[in-house]
This record gives structure tokens, sequence and C-alpha cells, in this order.
């Protein structure tokens, strides 16, 4: 029995597709497991992945014929991802005991973002990769600039980029942090809200806070989860500023962010909803886990649109305009504490 042509080429995209999404999940099952070696496991699974995808572009080229399965992983994984990973923030716990630190948490995503701009503005460094390390810099890592991408209409070989650069200059500043702690003259819990208002990623935040004991990191972790929740208010802001952006010059169309209504809605449920059902903790971890890795997925998908030459030339001066801002972030943060 023959195969009617139309049949047989929708089977094809059909099998082209799932390839394409299997592709990206297995790189990230890799960088996973690149992630539990010692050394790479401060860096994590996202930033192992991204490397991962980076060396296959390099070394074999984008595999066409996987494209649409890859750039499914790229977009609706990631959006998908991110509304999952809003179970993480218990907005009741910030609400309740979090409040003094939101006010600490607004003006580290302020300093981050503005200062960031205005580098990139006088080093002539490429802004839309800028804007993407500050917000990265300032709320929550790779996970902010992944959501904040979209309403930006980054590229996504800039997005893959910045979090790449995230999470590598995190867990450095981060391991800085605990080889500095025994020098600075900081209680437990001053510490511990040094590093939640000033560490880019939340397991960085946990890996500088821990060794000064279980207060230091509750408080850094309390105070980090304040700056997540603060990515709500940000993106729907961002996404006026670029419709008014569109106002003025015509260009700029955005769509509404409605996998970040997902994340809130999760929020929600996680932190009023969840408690009064009693779900099993064992349940909630398996969907944290779940939300990481289909994040690492997307990573690979974005990983796989960069070019290591194109890298080299607009990324050095806002991978050096992220430092700078870390650096004056951390110091200027130490000293409101004093």
């Amino acid at each position: 029995m023959r195969i009617p042509e139309g049949q047989d080429a929708r089977g094809q995209a059909v099998r082209r597709f799932a390839l394409g999404v299997a592709f990206t999940l297995i790189i990230a099952g890799l960088g996973t497991g690149l992630a539990r070696l010692p050394g790479l496991n401060r860096i994590g699974p996202l930033a192992c992945a991204i490397a991962l995808a980076v060396v296959y572009r390099q070394w074999a080229g984008y595999p066409e014929r996987l494209r649409s399965g890859i750039q499914f992983s790229a977009k609706r994984l990631l959006r998908f991802a991110i509304v999952l990973y809003g179970l993480k923030l218990n907005i009741a716990i910030i609400l309740h005991d979090g409040l003094g630190l939101l006010v600490r948490d607004v003006a580290t995503i302020a300093f981050s973002i503005s200062l960031m701009a205005l580098l990139a503005k006088w080093w002539k460094a490429d802004l839309s990769l800028a804007l993407l390390l500050g917000v990265g810099t300032g709320v929550c890592g790779a996970s902010a600039i992944a959501a904040v991408s979209p309403i930006l209409r980054a590229k996504e070989e800039d997005t893959a980029v910045a979090a790449g650069i995230i999470a590598l200059a995190g867990t450095v500043f981060a391991i800085a942090y605990t080889l500095v702690r025994p020098l600075l003259p900081l209680t437990a819990m001053q510490y511990g809200v040094w590093s939640g208002v000033s560490i880019h990623e939340v397991a960085q935040v946990a890996l500088a806070a821990a060794p000064a004991g279980s207060q230091s990191l509750a408080v850094a972790l309390l105070a980090k989860l304040g700056r997540v929740f603060l990515l709500i208010p940000l993106a729907f802001g961002m996404m006026l500023w670029m419709k008014w952006r569109g106002g003025h010059d015509g260009q700029v169309k955005v769509e509404f962010p409605w996998f970040l209504v997902g994340f809130l809605i999760m929020s929600l449920a996680g932190s009023y909803l969840v408690p009064v059902l009693k779900v099993p903790a064992g349940w909630l971890q398996g969907v944290s886990t779940l939300s990481s890795f289909l994040l690492t997925a997307a990573m690979v998908g974005l990983g796989m649109n960069v070019s290591l030459k194109d890298v080299r030339t607009k990324a050095v001066r806002p991978f050096l305009a992220m430092i700078a801002t870390s650096a004056l972030l951390s110091g200027w943060t130490l000293l409101s504490l004093w």
C-alpha cells in the first residue's frame, strides 16, 4: 500500500520534530550529569548544557533537519518551565517576613539594570545583551533572562550567551563571598542579607550563604525570593516600556507575556493552595526537578544558535560591564549593612 505523499511528508515532519525535542533533552541530560562532577558542580547544569550545545554547534553545525523540535524547546518548553518555576516562589513568606528585604531587592534590581544600560552606552556595548545581563544580575540569573527575553525581543543567541555568562560569573562571585566572609565584620544574619540581595542565581546564593550557618542561609534565600517575586512587576513594566517605544518608532510589537500569568498563578497556588491540599513534599520536589530540567533543555535549544565568532565580537564589552556592575553591587550592598 502506497502512503500518500502529503501524509508521508507530515509523518517525516513529526519525526523530525520529535527527534529535535529529544536532542535537546539528551544534551540537557548530559549537562545535568556533567554538573555533578567535582568542580563543574559549582557552575550548575544550565551552564554545562549551554556549553555542550555551543560546542556541538561549532563542531557539527546546526542540525537543520531537527530545527522545528529544537526551536520548540527553545521557546515553548522554556515558557512552560518558567510557569512551573512559579511553584518555587512562596509569596506568603515574602509578604509576611520579607517586606523589609524587598526594599533592598528593589534597589538591587534598579541599580543593576540602570548601571548595565549606562555602561553599555559608555562602552558602546550591545544594548540587548547588556539589558539581559542587567536583569540576570539584578533578579535571578538565567531564569529572569529567559523570562524577559521574549518581552525585549532579544535574539535567542543573546539569551543563551547571557544565561551562560551569568551562570559562570555568579558562581565565581559566590565562591569569592565564601573566601572573604571570615575577613568581614558581619554577623551571620548580615552576611545572609548581603548574599541574598547581591548574588545572581538561587543556587549560587545557597552556595555562598550555607557556610555561615542555617540562619544565614534562611535569610539569604528569603532575600533572594524577594528578587524572584519582583520579576513579575519588572516583566510587565518592561512590556509597557517596549509598547511605549513601539508607539514612538512604530517598529516594536510586544506580545502579552501569558506565561508570566501562569508563573503568578503557580506562585499563588504554591503559596496558598498547596498547604491546604497538603500536597506531598515529594511531588513538589518532582515538579521543581522537572522545571529545572526543562529549563536546561530550553537553554540547549538557545545554545544551538550561538556562533562563537559572533560572541567574540559582541559579548566582550557586555561581559566586562556585567562584571563591573556585579562588583559595584557587591560593594554597595556590603557598605549598606554597616
